[in-house]
């Protein structure tokens, strides 16, 4: 790594942070998050960062508001102290659910978020896995999406070799998703669709299964794990239809509201989230394995770093063996 780059957590993702600079041998920056007793937040910086490359890894997870402001603020600092580049890696982008006006008068979020963080400074954003890949035209700078698909599909391919496996997208909108497993995964693993109707916000009422899923181990894979009903009500109709076990793969684990109980109880065998929002330790329960996306994120770095092509980024897991 070049010594005029230097790589900073803020609150959010520190051991991942830590995890992504010994990969690559580069220095942390030292700041601090002070809030004021009118509530008011400030990061203090205490790097100097004159014309050198920045690394901002901040996950916009829960407090979700808290954590994009602490970002915002950060940029700013650094803008006006003189770095010469700032990436900006949000590992789960917030707010990227609200990418379109659902009813009259809503705001477009997730636009209101990107048009943020341009007009703060940054230069560059890399982040794993968009709710929907239309939200990279909402950015003029570059954007880079990674995804934790190829994680996912090197890890069932070393857990369920030999087995019949069927890749189940939990609604129409995630079948893309689905497919890029099912590739991966090789071409006899097929495709299943679970038809649902959501009555209200995070409930949801199963109600088919589309695809051949009797006989097979089924994965079901999706973007984030929020309630974890729509994982729980898909698992049961899989089980149902004739499925002989259910796994899950899923980017981002907000597990709000009773998630994790909802995911014990639920025929799942097993949950595999990345660490892409870390795992409070009241969140930590038997049925979910955390794939660390370190890795991923360190050689997309070093690839930025040496101007490199980006596609390039998930070869380290084939190389290096990252994933068992």
């Amino acid at each position: 790594m070049k010594n005029s780059s230097i790589i900073y957590g803020i609150s959010a993702n520190l051991d991942l942070v830590s995890t992504v600079a010994n990969h690559l041998g580069i220095e942390i920056g030292k700041n601090e998050v002070k809030h004021f007793a009118d509530g008011e937040i400030i990061v203090e910086n205490y790097t100097t960062v004159r014309g050198k490359d920045i690394y901002i890894i901040q996950s916009t997870c829960p407090p979700v508001t808290e954590r994009l402001f602490e970002l915002l603020l950060f940029i700013d600092g650094l803008r006006r102290a003189s770095a010469r580049k700032i990436t900006v890696i949000m590992p789960y982008y917030g707010y990227a659910r609200q990418d379109r006006k659902a009813n009259p008068r809503e705001p477009i979020s997730a636009r209101l978020v990107a048009d943020m963080l341009q007009m703060a400074g940054a230069d560059h954003v890399v982040v794993t896995d968009l709710h929907t890949p239309q939200i990279q035209g909402f950015f003029t700078v570059p954007i880079d999406d990674l995804s934790a698909t190829p994680l996912f599909g090197e890890y069932f391919s070393h857990n369920l070799k030999g087995k019949d496996i069927v890749v189940v997208s939990p609604d129409h909108g995630g079948i893309a998703r689905a497919r890029r497993l099912s590739t991966h995964l090789g071409p006899n693993t097929t495709l299943a669709i679970i038809d649902k109707r959501r009555p209200r916000p995070n409930q949801v009422e199963v109600m088919n299964v589309i695809g051949s899923v009797k006989g097979k181990t089924a994965i079901l894979v999706d973007d984030i794990l929020d309630t974890g009903n729509t994982l729980a009500e898909a698992a049961k109709a899989l089980i149902n239809a004739g499925a002989m076990e259910v796994y899950a793969a899923v980017s981002h684990p907000l597990l709000n509201d009773g998630a994790c109980q909802r995911i014990e109880d639920s025929p799942l065998k097993e949950v595999i989230v990345t660490d892409s929002i870390p795992l409070e330790e009241k969140k930590k329960t038997p049925k979910i394995k955390v794939i660390s996306i370190a890795p991923m994120i360190a050689e997309a770095i070093d690839i930025m770093e040496n101007n490199g092509s980006m596609s390039k980024v998930y070869d380290i897991f084939k190389t290096k063996g990252e994933i068992a």
